[in-house]
Protein backbone atom coordinates (compact mmCIF):
# COMPACT_ATOMS: atom_id res chain seq x y z
CA UNK A 1 0.00 0.00 0.00
CA UNK A 2 3.12 2.32 0.59
CA UNK A 3 4.31 2.06 -3.02
CA UNK A 4 0.68 2.78 -4.32
CA UNK A 5 0.66 6.19 -1.90
CA UNK A 6 3.74 6.97 -3.43
CA UNK A 7 2.64 6.47 -7.32
CA UNK A 8 -0.77 8.50 -6.41
CA UNK A 9 1.04 11.72 -4.96
CA UNK A 10 3.27 12.72 -7.63
CA UNK A 11 0.06 11.78 -10.44
CA UNK A 12 -2.28 14.35 -8.60
CA UNK A 13 0.59 16.75 -8.33
CA UNK A 14 0.95 16.21 -12.16
CA UNK A 15 -2.58 15.98 -13.36
CA UNK A 16 -3.53 19.42 -10.65
CA UNK A 17 -0.29 20.71 -12.52
CA UNK A 18 -1.86 20.41 -16.12
CA UNK A 19 -5.00 21.82 -15.22
CA UNK A 20 -3.13 25.13 -14.26
CA UNK A 21 -1.37 25.00 -17.50
CA UNK A 22 -4.33 24.45 -19.50
CA UNK A 23 -6.49 26.70 -17.46
CA UNK A 24 -3.56 29.20 -17.91
CA UNK A 25 -3.46 29.05 -21.41
CA UNK A 26 -7.23 29.32 -22.22
CA UNK A 27 -7.16 32.66 -20.80
CA UNK A 28 -4.62 34.06 -23.19
CA UNK A 29 -5.99 37.08 -25.41
CA UNK A 30 -5.92 35.76 -29.04
CA UNK A 31 -2.81 37.33 -30.67
CA UNK A 32 -3.40 40.55 -32.26
CA UNK A 33 -2.65 40.88 -36.47
CA UNK A 34 1.60 40.90 -37.27
CA UNK A 35 1.94 44.23 -38.75
CA UNK A 36 3.71 42.38 -41.64
CA UNK A 37 0.26 40.96 -42.59
CA UNK A 38 -1.17 44.68 -42.35
CA UNK A 39 -3.32 45.84 -45.70
CA UNK A 40 -4.42 49.47 -46.16
CA UNK A 41 -6.84 50.74 -49.24
CA UNK A 42 -8.60 53.59 -50.12
CA UNK A 43 -12.50 53.49 -49.94
CA UNK A 44 -12.86 56.36 -51.67
CA UNK A 45 -12.06 57.75 -53.78
CA UNK A 46 -11.61 55.02 -56.26
CA UNK A 47 -8.53 55.43 -58.04
CA UNK A 48 -8.56 57.08 -61.74
CA UNK A 49 -11.32 58.94 -60.60
CA UNK A 50 -12.47 62.29 -60.98
CA UNK A 51 -13.38 64.09 -58.09
CA UNK A 52 -14.20 67.71 -56.88
CA UNK A 53 -12.34 69.64 -54.46
CA UNK A 54 -12.56 69.37 -51.51
CA UNK A 55 -11.91 65.56 -52.08
CA UNK A 56 -13.61 63.05 -49.67
CA UNK A 57 -11.52 60.52 -48.88
CA UNK A 58 -12.64 57.48 -46.71
CA UNK A 59 -9.37 54.88 -45.66
CA UNK A 60 -9.90 51.12 -44.39
CA UNK A 61 -7.50 48.37 -43.50
CA UNK A 62 -7.47 44.62 -43.04
CA UNK A 63 -4.96 42.81 -40.71
CA UNK A 64 -4.49 45.43 -37.70
CA UNK A 65 -6.05 47.30 -35.55
CA UNK A 66 -6.42 51.43 -36.26
CA UNK A 67 -6.37 52.75 -33.25
CA UNK A 68 -5.99 56.59 -31.40
CA UNK A 69 -2.18 57.60 -30.73
CA UNK A 70 -1.47 57.31 -26.92
CA UNK A 71 -1.87 60.69 -25.69
CA UNK A 72 1.59 61.90 -24.52
CA UNK A 73 4.93 60.88 -26.36
CA UNK A 74 4.98 57.16 -26.67
CA UNK A 75 8.43 55.93 -26.24
CA UNK A 76 6.99 52.26 -27.36
CA UNK A 77 4.52 51.10 -29.83
CA UNK A 78 1.80 48.39 -29.11
CA UNK A 79 2.02 45.39 -31.57
CA UNK A 80 -0.44 44.94 -33.90
CA UNK A 81 -1.90 48.63 -33.47
CA UNK A 82 -1.91 51.43 -36.21
CA UNK A 83 -2.73 54.69 -37.31
CA UNK A 84 -3.34 56.34 -41.34
CA UNK A 85 -1.41 58.71 -42.79
CA UNK A 86 -1.77 60.30 -45.93
CA UNK A 87 0.87 61.30 -48.29
CA UNK A 88 -0.57 64.12 -51.07
CA UNK A 89 1.73 63.70 -54.40
CA UNK A 90 3.46 60.91 -52.11
CA UNK A 91 5.30 57.92 -53.01
CA UNK A 92 4.67 54.85 -50.40
CA UNK A 93 7.81 55.60 -47.93
CA UNK A 94 10.24 52.26 -46.90
CA UNK A 95 8.84 50.54 -44.08
CA UNK A 96 10.58 51.47 -41.00
CA UNK A 97 10.94 55.17 -42.25
CA UNK A 98 9.11 57.80 -39.72
CA UNK A 99 7.25 60.31 -40.87
CA UNK A 100 7.91 63.25 -39.39
CA UNK A 101 4.80 65.09 -38.00
CA UNK A 102 4.14 68.53 -39.05
CA UNK A 103 5.74 67.48 -42.92
CA UNK A 104 3.32 69.47 -45.19
CA UNK A 105 2.83 66.72 -47.85
CA UNK A 106 1.89 63.89 -44.75
CA UNK A 107 -1.68 63.98 -42.98
CA UNK A 108 -1.19 62.40 -39.49
CA UNK A 109 -4.24 60.76 -38.16
CA UNK A 110 -3.21 59.70 -34.97
CA UNK A 111 -6.66 60.37 -33.70
CA UNK A 112 -7.73 57.10 -35.23
CA UNK A 113 -10.04 58.51 -37.86
CA UNK A 114 -10.51 57.26 -41.52
CA UNK A 115 -11.97 59.98 -43.12
CA UNK A 116 -10.70 62.80 -44.52
CA UNK A 117 -11.11 66.12 -47.21
CA UNK A 118 -8.55 68.01 -48.35
CA UNK A 119 -8.74 71.00 -50.75
CA UNK A 120 -6.63 70.17 -54.26
CA UNK A 121 -5.80 72.22 -56.74
CA UNK A 122 -7.48 71.06 -60.53
CA UNK A 123 -5.43 68.38 -62.25
CA UNK A 124 -3.95 64.90 -61.60
CA UNK A 125 -3.02 64.34 -57.83
CA UNK A 126 -1.09 61.34 -56.49
CA UNK A 127 -2.69 59.83 -52.77
CA UNK A 128 -0.57 57.29 -50.66
CA UNK A 129 -2.44 55.83 -47.61
CA UNK A 130 0.38 54.48 -45.50
CA UNK A 131 0.20 53.14 -41.98
CA UNK A 132 2.77 54.05 -39.23
CA UNK A 133 2.84 52.78 -35.91
CA UNK A 134 2.43 54.72 -32.56
CA UNK A 135 5.79 56.23 -33.00
CA UNK A 136 4.84 57.05 -36.67
CA UNK A 137 7.82 54.13 -38.17
CA UNK A 138 5.79 53.16 -41.75
CA UNK A 139 4.74 49.54 -41.48
CA UNK A 140 6.16 46.85 -44.14
CA UNK A 141 3.45 46.87 -47.06
CA UNK A 142 1.02 48.73 -45.54
CA UNK A 143 0.91 51.23 -48.26
CA UNK A 144 -1.85 51.84 -51.37
CA UNK A 145 -1.23 54.68 -54.22
CA UNK A 146 -4.29 56.01 -56.02
CA UNK A 147 -4.55 58.98 -58.74
CA UNK A 148 -7.25 61.08 -58.61
CA UNK A 149 -8.07 63.90 -60.97
CA UNK A 150 -9.37 67.25 -59.70
CA UNK A 151 -11.95 68.99 -61.66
Amino acid sequence: MTLSKQIVLPVLVMVAGLGVFASAQAKKPAMKAKASHAKVFFVEPKNNATVSSPVHMKFASKGIEISPVPPGDPKETRPGVAHYHVGIDQDCLPAGKNIVKGTPSWVHFGDGKDVFDSQLTPGKHKLALQLGDDLHNTLPGACQVITVNVK
